[in-house]
C-alpha cells in the first residue's frame, strides 16, 4: 500500500508540472497539427479538451 500511494504522489506531482509547462504550447500547437492533417486521436483531443479546461480554471482564479 504504502508503495501505491509513493507511485500515486509521484505521478501527480509530475502530471502538475507536465500541464503547468506543456498546457499552452500544446494548446496553440495541436489546432495547427489538427489542421495540416493529423489524423483523429482520441487521446490527444481529450488532453486538448483538459488543457483548455486547465487554462479557463487559471482565467477564472486570476479574475476572482
Amino acid at each position: 500500500m504504502k508503495i501505491i500511494k509513493q507511485i500515486l504522489k509521484e505521478l501527480y506531482g509530475s502530471g502538475i508540472l507536465f500541464f503547468y509547462f506543456f498546457k499552452w504550447p500544446f494548446f496553440i500547437g495541436f489546432p495547427y497539427l489538427y489542421l495540416n492533417g493529423l489524423n483523429t486521436n482520441f487521446i490527444l483531443n481529450g488532453l486538448w479538451f483538459y488543457v483548455v479546461f486547465l487554462i479557463l480554471k487559471d482565467f477564472y482564479k486570476k479574475l476572482s
